[in-house]
């Protein structure tokens, strides 16, 4: 079972988002649910798996309980970073949610054909964003039980 909302253990999520104003919405939309959520942000695709591989300056990065992953990035799209996470042994079991304003259904079918989690469609409007926010929260926080954090192993 996942602790309660008001524990001390913090509830680990990496943002991959190049729009300041998506990220604004994001940080916002998080703090009006009240949950225990420390919440790293990534402006690239090149620096989430720096981030992820715990590489460079992220090296004492913590390791994410759930990434919400934008499909347009730059350096390196979405797409690739979800395929490089689900090939990764090490990543692989972080639950990956898409998050984009894209509703292509060639994008939907090939985050899904890459082992995304889901898709969500972001709102514009802060309201809406907010309700997507509290959703992932409800869902994610409250409903699903997470792998257990693993060490990575050396080969």
């Amino acid at each position: 079972m996942n602790p309660p909302a008001n524990s001390l253990i913090n509830f680990r999520v990496l943002l991959v988002e190049d729009s300041p104003g998506d990220v604004r919405l994001t940080q916002e939309a998080f703090r009006a649910t009240n949950m225990a959520v420390d919440l790293s942000v990534v402006m690239d695709g090149v620096e989430a798996m720096a981030f992820l591989r715990r590489e460079g300056a992220y090296a004492d990065a913590p390791r994410p309980d759930l990434i919400l992953l934008d499909l347009n990035l730059p350096k390196m799209d979405g797409r690739q970073v979800l395929a490089q996470i689900k090939a990764d042994n090490n990543l692989k079991t972080i639950p990956a949610v898409i998050l984009t304003t894209s509703m292509a259904s060639e994008d939907i079918a090939v985050s899904y054909q890459l082992q995304a989690n889901c898709y969500i469609a972001k709102p514009v409007q802060l309201d809406a964003f907010e309700d997507v926010v509290r959703s992932i929260n409800d869902f994610w926080l409250k409903k699903v039980a997470l792998p257990p954090q693993v060490k990575k192993r050396i080969a």
